[in-house]
């Protein structure tokens, strides 16, 4: 299907950019290698993306007049993370070219219509129910069992605005803690996965559709900590991740990217967690061990270019450098393998848990740089010592 909006942006053209992250940061060194100019806007001054960008307009997500002022010099806009104001970019459509539109921006920012989307494409996800008192929470527990979990349906990142039940004994402080977002809540049946995997894939408005190779994700603390790619599966459970991927970039006309965060149960079973419509942390590996990095691809998409080749080139391992890393990995960047790729984003002031760059590692084989990692002695668990 071909989406209602359907031109060529060319190289020459800029972009804008709604958010100034270190993914919009990313998305402009992509593109400014092929010839394209940035505006991003962003309330951080001197934000990521804005180091990179021609220019960077101060304003919050929800101003509408600066939003206006980002369309006048823009021949395309995008944006590069979902908790952008979904009005703004409903508001920007009628007065700008926005390939990726506002719909899925809004199914995207609340996981009950998200979750709703992808289970009415047949798509399966965890049974979950909307709760909105405590009341509802113990019936939905009652109904689901335990452990369960609890979320704000909007907001929330990184395992922020979400509760793990236990027991019943939680629930009420569990309820009034997550309540006091003043978001509508969700809770979902914990699904006793063995692995998360995320697929990114990207559609261009003519419909052209391509995806990037599984990825293996292992977190902490919430935190993405490392992708490995190859992701450690069976050939039939990466066919069948990518292709749940290609079917929700068709069935929801998806333009530019979107990234889809599974569960892998053990009897070989993929629930859909989460999307994300945008790059995302797990597509890092891309910028170095594909012949198309993630970055690229969404410039390609959004501008309505041929998609590049997602083609993995090198096994490759990435690994999140957060605040309490950063100061590690300069003192040791001499240590850092030869095959290493370091990226660091720019921000201005280091924070522990805060992503602050990544490493994407290659090698022969994902063990071995799981190896070259390990050595480096940064990102040692302390519960492992």
């Amino acid at each position: 299907m071909t989406t209602k909006q359907s031109k060529q942006i060319k190289p020459g053209s800029t972009l804008g950019i709604l958010g100034g992250g270190q993914l919009g940061r990313m998305i402009a060194l992509a593109g400014r290698a092929m010839g394209y100019r940035f505006v991003t806007m962003d309330p951080t001054v001197d934000a990521p993306c804005g180091q990179t960008a021609d220019k960077q307009i101060v304003a919050s997500y929800d101003d509408v007049e600066a939003a206006m002022q980002l369309a006048s010099v823009s021949d395309v806009i995008s944006y590069e993370f979902e908790n952008v104001d979904a009005q703004v970019a409903e508001v920007l459509e009628s007065h700008a070219y926005v390939p990726q539109g506002s719909r899925l921006l809004r199914i995207t920012q609340n996981r009950i219509s998200e979750k709703t989307a992808i289970r009415e494409i047949g798509i399966p996800v965890a049974p979950f129910r909307v709760v909105g008192s405590l009341q509802d929470l113990q019936a939905a527990v009652a109904e689901l069992g335990l452990p369960a979990v609890m979320k704000t349906a909007t907001g929330g990142y990184d395992g922020k605005g979400q509760w793990v039940l236990r027991s019943e004994d939680e629930l009420a402080e569990a309820y009034e803690t997550l309540a006091k977002a003043g978001t509508e809540l969700i809770v979902e049946q914990f699904v006793p996965f063995q692995m998360e995997l995320s697929v990114i894939a990207a559609r261009n408005p003519d419909g052209e559709l391509a995806v990037f190779p599984a990825a293996e994700n292992i977190h902490r603390e919430n935190i993405l900590h490392l992708s490995i790619v190859p992701a450690r599966v069976p050939a039939e459970v990466k066919t069948r991740a990518e292709e749940i991927a290609r079917t929700i970039v068709e069935k929801l006309d998806v333009v530019g990217l979107i990234a889809v965060e599974m569960f892998l149960t053990a009897d070989g079973q993929l629930y859909v967690n989460e999307l994300a419509p945008r790059p995302h942390n797990s597509g890092h590996y891309t910028m170095d061990a594909c012949v198309t990095s993630q970055f690229e691809q969404h410039v390609r998409a959004v501008c309505n270019l041929p998609l590049g080749s997602t083609e993995l080139l090198s096994p490759v391992v990435m690994v999140n450098i957060l605040g309490e890393h950063l100061q590690p990995v300069l003192d040791q960047i001499d240590k850092l393998p030869r095959t290493a790729k370091l990226h660091l984003y720019g921000k201005a002031e280091s924070k522990a848990k805060r992503k602050m760059g990544h490493i994407n590692v290659l090698a022969p084989t994902v063990e071995e740089a799981l190896t070259h990692i390990d050595e480096l002695k940064i990102w040692t668990n302390p519960s492992e010592v």
